[in-house]
Order: C-alpha cells, then sequence, then structure tokens
C-alpha cells in the first residue's frame, strides 16, 4: 500500500493546491472485492430512459466501455510490454449485472490471460463503469466511479507491479479545512498519471451546489488528495473531457442550462491550468475565476445554444505545442430517430490565436462514441462508429477508421473496421500512450433489446480482434474479426 506519511497539507505544498470542498458522502455499504479469475471477456448491456417509439430506449447496448466522461479504460506500458485495461463486465448468467473487470494484452504473445473480477459494483448502471492508471513505480490503479451519490465509489491499486491478479482497496482520503476526511462518492472519473508529479482528476460531484459541478484534484501517492477544487457550475451543471501532459492539464465541457436541463445540452467551453490547479485559464490565456457560473465565459468557445444545437462531447487531444484539439458531436435533440439529423462529427482546434471548428462526417445517433488520435507524423485519425448498423439511429454502428493530414480541413474514411454485424458497435476508446498493436478498445450490444456483448479492440492498420468470450486455457490468442 502506499505510503500515508504525507499529509494533506504537505501534499498540497509539494504538488498541487485545490478550492475548498466540504462534504460527507453518505454512509458507505460493504464492498465486495472479489479478486476472481474468470474463464471469458462478457461487456455490461445497458439502457437508459425508454423512449416508448421504435428505437426503444434513448440510448443503450453494450457499454462497457461506456461513458465518454470516464477516461482511460486501457494503458500501454512499454516497459511491462502490455496494454492494461479494464471495463463493464457482466455477471455470468446475466447480461447486465455490473462487475469491474481488468485484463492485459501481452504484445510479445499476442495473447491474453483470463481476466481478473475485481468488484461487484452492486449496480446494473453502466455510469459506474471502472477506469485505470499506471502509476511510475508500475501499481495498476482502478477508480471506480457512481453514478451520483447513492452508491460508493472506490480506489483500488494492484498488489503486484505490472500485475491484475490482486488488487486492495486503498483506504482515500480528500483535503478539508479540518484536516483529512475519506473520499467516498466520486463521479465521471477522468485519472490521469504525471510522470514525476503524481495523479490529477477531473471528475463530477452532484448537487455541489448544480445537479453536475465539475471538479478537479490531484495526489502524490494516489492516497491523499488535495481539496476538492470547483471547476463549473452554471445552471443545471456540466460534461466534461479532459487530457492532462508534463505542462498542462485541460477540460473541454458543456453545459446544462434552465429550465431545460439534462436532455438540453449546448454550448463548448475551454478551461486549462498550466501549474497543477494554481491558476486557470482561457485557451487563448484569459485568467477564469472559479467556478465558473456565467455562460458567457470567456472559457467559452462556441455559442451552440444559439444556433439550438445540442453538444455531445467525445475526445479531447493537445498536440505538440500543447494546444487542445476536441471532438464532440451536434445535434438537434437527444431522442433517437432522423428528425434529429445532422449529427455532425466536428473538432475544435485552438490555434494559438483562435478555434478552428470543422466538420469531420456524421453518424446517426448523438450518443455516437470515438476517439481522436494526435500522431507523431502530424496525422489526425478517428476511430468510432460512422456507419449504419444493424440497429439503425440507436447508438454505435459499424466501426471506422478516418483520417486527417491537415490538422482537420479535410478528411478520408480510410477503412471501415466492421461490416454485416449482428449488433452495434460502440464507445471505441484510446489506451494512453496507445501501441500500434492494441489502438482502440470497445464493445457490441444489440440497440433495442438486451443481449450479450463482446469486447473488441483494433491495431492502428484496422485489423479488429475479438476477446474471447470462454477461455480453455490460462491464455487465449484474439480472433480476427472478418468483414
Amino acid at each position: 500500500m502506499p505510503s500515508r506519511a504525507l499529509t494533506i497539507l504537505a501534499a498540497v505544498a509539494l504538488f498541487c493546491p485545490g478550492a475548498a470542498g466540504q462534504h460527507r458522502s453518505r454512509s458507505e455499504r460493504p464492498v465486495i472485492t472479489l479478486n476472481q479469475k474468470d474463464d471469458g471477456y462478457r461487456g455490461i448491456w445497458y439502457m437508459n430512459q425508454p423512449s416508448g417509439d421504435e428505437y426503444v430506449y434513448k440510448y443503450s447496448g453494450g457499454l462497457g466501455t461506456y461513458c465518454a466522461k470516464h477516461k482511460p479504460f486501457a494503458v500501454y506500458s512499454e516497459k511491462a510490454g502490455k496494454t492494461f485495461f479494464c471495463y463493464g463486465g457482466t455477471a455470468k448468467g446475466s447480461n447486465r449485472r455490473l462487475v469491474h473487470m481488468v485484463s492485459t494484452f501481452d504484445h510479445a504473445t499476442k495473447t491474453v490471460p483470463r481476466p481478473t473480477v475485481l468488484l461487484d459494483k452492486q449496480t446494473s448502471d453502466a455510469h459506474d463503469n471502472p477506469v485505470i492508471a499506471l502509476d511510475g513505480a508500475g501499481y495498476v490503479w482502478i477508480f471506480s466511479t457512481s453514478h451520483g451519490t447513492g452508491r460508493p465509489s472506490y480506489v483500488h491499486r494492484s498488489t503486484r507491479p505490472y500485475d491484475v491478479d490482486t488488487f486492495e482497496r486503498v483506504p482515500v482520503t480528500k483535503g478539508t479545512d479540518g484536516g483529512e476526511t475519506p473520499m467516498m462518492n466520486f463521479s465521471y472519473m477522468q485519472s490521469w498519471y504525471l510522470p514525476g508529479r503524481g495523479f490529477v482528476c477531473f471528475f463530477t460531484r452532484y448537487n455541489y451546489p448544480a445537479a453536475r459541478t465539475l471538479c478537479f484534484m490531484t495526489s502524490r501517492d494516489g492516497v491523499t488528495w488535495s481539496r476538492w477544487l470547483r471547476l463549473a457550475a452554471m445552471d443545471k451543471g456540466h460534461y466534461q473531457i479532459s487530457a492532462a501532459n508534463r505542462t498542462k492539464a485541460g477540460s473541454a465541457f458543456n453545459y446544462h442550462p434552465e429550465p431545460r436541463g439534462l436532455n438540453w445540452r449546448t454550448n463548448l467551453y475551454y478551461v486549462e491550468t498550466p501549474d497543477c490547479g494554481r491558476s486557470w485559464r482561457a485557451a487563448g490565456g484569459q485568467a477564469v475565476a472559479l467556478p465558473l457560473t456565467d455562460p458567457n465565459s470567456p472559457a467559452l468557445v462556441h455559442d451552440y445554444k444559439a444556433e439550438g444545437l445540442n453538444v455531445y462531447l467525445k475526445d479531447i487531444r493537445l498536440d505538440a505545442a500543447g494546444r487542445p484539439v476536441v471532438l464532440y458531436i451536434t445535434s438537434k435533440g437527444y431522442e433517437s430517430g432522423p428528425k434529429n439529423d445532422p449529427r455532425t462529427w466536428t473538432t475544435a482546434r485552438w490555434t494559438g490565436k483562435a478555434w478552428e471548428i470543422r466538420p469531420v462526417t456524421t453518424s446517426d445517433n448523438t450518443y455516437d462514441m470515438g476517439s481522436l488520435y494526435l500522431e507523431a507524423d502530424g496525422t489526425w485519425r478517428v476511430i468510432g462508429p460512422t456507419e449504419t448498423g444493424p440497429q439503425p439511429y440507436n447508438p454505435g454502428g459499424e466501426m471506422a477508421m478516418w483520417a486527417s493530414t491537415d490538422e482537420g480541413k479535410t478528411w478520408k474514411k480510410e477503412r471501415q473496421l466492421t461490416a454485416g454485424s449482428e449488433r452495434n458497435h460502440t464507445y471505441a476508446r484510446r489506451p494512453v500512450d496507445a501501441h500500434p498493436d492494441f489502438y482502440a478498445l470497445w464493445a457490441d450490444g444489440h440497440g433495442r433489446k438486451p443481449s450479450i456483448s463482446t469486447l473488441y479492440f483494433c491495431d492502428k492498420a484496422g485489423t479488429v480482434y475479438a476477446l474471447p468470450r470462454t477461455m480453455a486455457g490460462e491464455t487465449a490468442r484474439p480472433e480476427v474479426v472478418k468483414r
């Protein structure tokens, strides 16, 4: 277990200060940390909000790598020669009972082991899916999020470096005016480990005071965390996506305006910190005071509310110069079906002087989700379910790979990755430091009824592999999916 020698005040002095944040979570329920091996890879099927029409739900499907506001699901380690990944799995005999799964892909042998069943979250809600991080000593961290305040959240750490066989629960604390207090609830966690500096995390706290308040915290050791800093609390709140490197951490977010609320999410904002939370600014360098409460803040990238468009965040990267590039979808509304076309995949790029906003392509659901890659040779790449799938206008579809060689001005579909599928593919996730052999991770699932969900990954060339649903031995080689 990491050392608890540092107090909160010492940790803050050494690393990153935050803003005061006092809130005691409700009493914690017993956790079931399982540390068991499963005999295959099975993703969770999840739905949200029945719609009473032919599309059945607001969104649904195989959501083991959901949602876009959870990051990351995979991390590549050159030292270990492995990609470590987690996902929302499901218990045997059920496609809908959430268990947190952890595994690895061995790049030398091209095999996967039997996955580890880490935690029974005691819910069917894929909003409680885990995220992963790898620290400087090689320990694997799993952050088990919660959808709101109704369930506790957990943090686990592997008992050995570069190993996912067993984990132990970490008794994390956060800073308050009174010292340290247990940290027992967080939502939409995005955890980034920076070598030599520790963890920087973006997350959401419900009713703090906005229904979805954006927050930020840091930790040297993963055990003792800084005070929670509120980033934004406009009207009914926000969703955010984040990125971090050695020089800065940034968040792109939308907001839920009064009185319409959750299903009306609009506008695009961006803030960043060059000093681990001591100061915050817009992309152009203008200082901003937190928490942001004015929709007309200097952090505003584009006023989509004035255009009557919703904004659905997908991914964000920092380019070689540290400038943000945001990937998102705009649409006329949240409901499935052609009435809200077009669903336009869009990038917003900070040039150093202005935001450059350009379309990528279109797809048929606002909850289609893919990842953005900014590659060393200057290529921009998007992997996502942009092609119509077997359940049209439900989330996901057939996976495709798009590329741009002129910083998003023009795009070309290089390859369709899947075709003729039985179930929609969705939520393609980019690993941290992605290796060409394991470039995106996702799952499939039926868009209109509960179903099985298989996990997949693709390599940089576009070959798709299915993770085995059943395994006879201790390891297995994923099978190539033929188009």
